[in-house]
Formats: C-alpha cells, sequence, structure tokens
C-alpha cells in the first residue's frame, strides 16, 4: 500500500475539541506520513531568539485526520514506525513562570540554546559531549469527549503526553470519543529526558510514518492512552498531582492484570508491586504524565 503524506501546511490545531473538522479522511490500515513544524512554530532560529511566556498558541498538531469506521467506543491504534528530522538543528528553552524549577534562584528564564544536529548526534554549546538523537512525538491525540483542551494539555484523550516511549517502533492506543477519531500530532523532539524538566526537548520538525488502525468494539475498554513497546504495556495517566497521576497509572494496570489472569483487583495491585515500574513522562504541563510499565512476560494484548 502506498504511503499518503499529510502536511502541516494543509492545517493544523492548537486545541482539542468535541467537535473538530477534518482537514483529511483515510482508512482504516492506511499508512500515513505526518509533516509536522516545530512546536514553537519557528519562532526561535537562534540562542537571541527567546520566549517571553508560553504563547497562546503552542504544539502545533498536524489534523485532525479522520479514520473511517471510528466510532465512540473504538480504540485507535497508532504504529510509529518512523520519525525523520527536516531540520538541522533542534532548539531547547527556558520560559518565565514554566518549567519544573520556574522562579528559582539561578535559573535564568527566558534562554535559549540552538541544539546542532550532525551525524546523528546533537550538540549542546559548552559541553563537550554528544546526545544521540532519539525522536519522539510530543503531542499527540484525537477529539475530546466533552471538554476542550489546549494542545498544551495532556488528558485522556491524549495530548500534550511528552512521553519518551512515543518514539520509532512503538504503538500508541487512544480511546475514540467521537466519531472519526480525529487524530492530530506535533510536537516532536529530536532528544528529550523523562520529566522534560525545563519544559521543551530539542524542539524540532519532522515527518513521521505511522498506520493507523481502528479497533472496534474492543475486548479492554479504553478510558486513557496505552502505550505498547516490543517488551511492554505501558498505561498513561494524567493528573493535576503526581501522586494523582501514578494512582490512575496503577489503577489502569491493575485493571489489566486482573482481566489477564482472573485474579482479584487486589491480588493485581499485589502482584503489580512487584513486576510494575512507574516512570515519569513530564511534569511540566498544566496536568502531569506517568506511565506504569507491566513487562509482557506478564501481560498478553489487552486486545
Amino acid at each position: 500500500m502506498s504511503r499518503r503524506t499529510i502536511s502541516h501546511e494543509e492545517g493544523a490545531i492548537y486545541e482539542f475539541t468535541p467537535e473538530l473538522e477534518p482537514i483529511a479522511t483515510v482508512e482504516s490500515g492506511e499508512k500515513l506520513t505526518i509533516d509536522t513544524r516545530d512546536s514553537l512554530d519557528g519562532a526561535v532560529q537562534s540562542d537571541a531568539d527567546v520566549i517571553e511566556a508560553v504563547p497562546d498558541e503552542v504544539n502545533a498538531a498536524t489534523g485532525p485526520i479522520e479514520v473511517a469506521g471510528a466510532e465512540p467506543g473504538d480504540v485507535l491504534r497508532v504504529d510509529i514506525e518512523d520519525i525523520r528530522l527536516t531540520e538541522e538543528h533542534g532548539r531547547v528553552i527556558s520560559i518565565e513562570g514554566f518549567g519544573l524549577l520556574a522562579g528559582h534562584d539561578g535559573i535564568e528564564a527566558p534562554k535559549t540554546r540552538m541544539t546542532p544536529i550532525e551525524d546523528g548526534t546533537l550538540s549542546f554549546e559548552g559541553i563537550d559531549a554528544d546526545i544521540p538523537v532519539d525522536p519522539l512525538i510530543g503531542t499527540i491525540g484525537v477529539a475530546t469527549e466533552s471538554e476542550s483542551h489546549t494542545t498544551l494539555v495532556p488528558h485522556n484523550h491524549g495530548g500534550n503526553l511528552d512521553t519518551t516511549d512515543l518514539a520509532a517502533g512503538n504503538t500508541v492506543y487512544l480511546p475514540v470519543f467521537q466519531e472519526g477519531a480525529m487524530l492530530a500530532m506535533g510536537d516532536c523532539k529530536a532528544a528529550m529526558a523523562d520529566g522534560e524538566m525545563c519544559g521543551t526537548g530539542a524542539e524540532i520538525g519532522t515527518d513521521i510514518d505511522i498506520t493507523v488502525e481502528v479497533l472496534n468494539e474492543p475486548e479492554t475498554e479504553l478510558e486513557r492512552p496505552l502505550i505498547e513497546t516490543p517488551d511492554a504495556w505501558k498505561p498513561l495517566a494524567n493528573a493535576e498531582t503526581l501522586e494523582e497521576a501514578c494512582e490512575l497509572a496503577n489503577r489502569d494496570a491493575i485493571e489489566l492484570l486482573s482481566a489477564e489472569h482472573d485474579i482479584s483487583t487486589t491480588d493485581a495491585y499485589l502482584f503489580s508491586s512487584l513486576v510494575g515500574g512507574l516512570e515519569i513522562s513530564q511534569v511540566v504541563d498544566p496536568l502531569v504524565t506517568v506511565r506504569n510499565s507491566i513487562p509482557k512476560e506478564y501481560l498478553s494484548s489487552p486486545f
């Protein structure tokens, strides 16, 4: 099957809402290349370019893309096959009032560091070490169930998840809340650490190869995003506090374990404390994001 390209020039959103109008309609099983622009819309091209405040419109997500046959209650499977950088540099920035250490003594904001990319690594001025390029998708989601959320916010629909596992070779499953799902994505990074502490990774434009598939009436009812890696299943949860996000991610994990092994919720809870692993995705967006990693040897496909 040939691969269809959908460009940010055709359309991009800055808000996930229940009522999104598609820029394209695709079939379940179709292969796509999604062209994205950097999260700052090209406003930062040198160290001298700084961002004084979080823009009203940030993290442009290419789309929305209607997936034919997707209905509320279904699950949208997105296989991330490749993420190619379309720029020769990323940019990592601090913004006043934004980030894990915003307002702390010694933290300068606003500030920009460009990160030139060459031979599969990016460099950071003043540090004699190369950082491996390891691209990921920062924002990916579908139309929301009822409330609207900007592309800066993560929630049950996906959105600004900023999770290092949203990378080539992995799959993300998203709950479908509206007809057609209305998929959109962008805000990619050339590299980023778990936590995204300063508020950005190395922000960059990309071409993303994906395959989309609708799972109609799945065996597992999905409330929040779920990531599949070659070795693990990782429920994702978002909340106002890290503790609340951990609780949600653990509850989703034990529901999967309970169904898999036909055990009580309590036994699944105890088992999760032996084999699960809470991982911090990001701690800087309006909600924080946590995932719970369950190795596949203890959990087969929920679908």
